[in-house]
């Protein structure tokens, strides 16, 4: 018999008797209520089109900064920015172990000044901002909100997304600067900054799209990420913030693999068991109500990624500062 990539048995052909036991209104329920299986929103995208970003960063900030023009100019609705890996590392772009790295994998950032040309005439207060970032997520938003300010955007009003997701880069990635306990300090106190600072910018992205690049079946990359995000949320809580005011800006981050109903079951299967984990474990107030934030903390982004069949994925000085989407087939149906 044939398995799945998570080692289930799949059946040469299916019929009514495989569906005896199956209650839809108890096992499955409706788009947009608790427990979220079938999606958080009620018409899924068929209402409200999702986000569209390219992943963007390379070279210098000038050179990445042409290219975020160019793509907004071509309709994209949101920025996602690209690190290169010393900057995730924490390094300057003229330190020795960055050499050959500096601009490789994404733009690199190494001051204020770095940042205020990536975003130079781009209107902060009208895009949303997705930054993969980890270790130091803390300070590369701080250097954002400033570039903001100084373009007179309240940022109250910022919105976007630092990934800020710590634990996976232990298990998975390997860009971690400090140990875990302080590192997860660090990530709880970025909560409570946002909460109080940038109540619209989601404070993390809790992914299992990079364990399962590092080979871990559906049914692990849910296991990890879930696992990662209750540590989150214990030690936002062992700090003494409460579940409401920072459950609804969690999101999350999953691979899409071309064994398309595997991916769907994998998708629900996530949203109810975190749905669940929220209201029965944490007694998240958001987290039976449709409309309150709680619901929409994954942002919808695993409902267009599970229908599409597959995800592929000079200007400065560097020393000057010292130191698609394809076919999203009917997501809402399937979702």
């Amino acid at each position: 018999m044939e398995l799945s990539e998570s080692g289930l048995p799949i059946a040469p052909v299916y019929d009514r008797a495989a569906l005896a036991a199956f209650n839809p209104d108890a096992q499955l329920g409706q788009p947009g209520k608790y427990p979220f299986t079938r999606g958080v929103y009620p018409a899924m995208y068929t209402k409200r089109p999702w986000t569209i970003r390219q992943y963007a960063g390379f070279s210098t900030a000038s050179e990445s900064n042409r290219r975020y023009h160019q793509l907004i100019r071509n309709g994209t609705t949101g920025l996602s920015v690209a690190f290169d890996l010393p900057t995730q590392m924490g390094y300057d772009s003229d330190a020795p172990v960055s050499h050959g790295e500096v601009g490789k994998v994404g733009v690199a950032i190494d001051c204020l000044q770095d940042m205020r040309t990536l975003f130079d005439e781009i209107p902060l207060g009208k895009v949303s901002t997705s930054m993969t970032i980890n270790a130091p997520a803390a300070v590369l938003l701080l250097m954002y909100q400033t570039v903001a300010e100084e373009q007179g955007v309240d940022a109250a009003t910022l919105s976007g997304t630092i990934q800020n997701d710590i634990l996976k880069e232990y298990i998975a990635r390997g860009t971690y600067i400090y140990p875990p306990r302080p590192s997860l300090r660090l990530v709880a106190d970025t909560f409570r900054y946002c909460r109080s600072e940038l109540p619209k910018w989601n404070t993390i992205s809790i992914s299992g799209y990079h364990m399962a690049e590092a080979g871990a079946t559906p049914v692990q990359e849910i296991a990890f990420t879930l696992a990662n995000a209750k540590e989150y949320v214990n030690a936002a809580l062992q700090s003494g913030l409460h579940i409401d005011e920072f459950a609804p800006r969690l999101s999350f981050f999953f691979v899409a693999r071309t064994t398309l109903l595997e991916e769907v079951a994998k998708f629900r299967a996530a949203r109810r068991m975190w749905a669940k984990i929220m209201k029965d474990q944490y007694k998240a107030r958001g987290s039976e109500v449709p409309d309150a934030p709680f619901p929409h903390a994954d942002r919808g982004r695993p409902a267009h990624r599970a229908a599409e069949g597959s995800q592929p994925r000079p200007g400065d000085d560097p020393g000057a500062c010292r130191r698609a989407w394809r076919h999203p087939v009917a997501a809402h149906q399937l979702l």
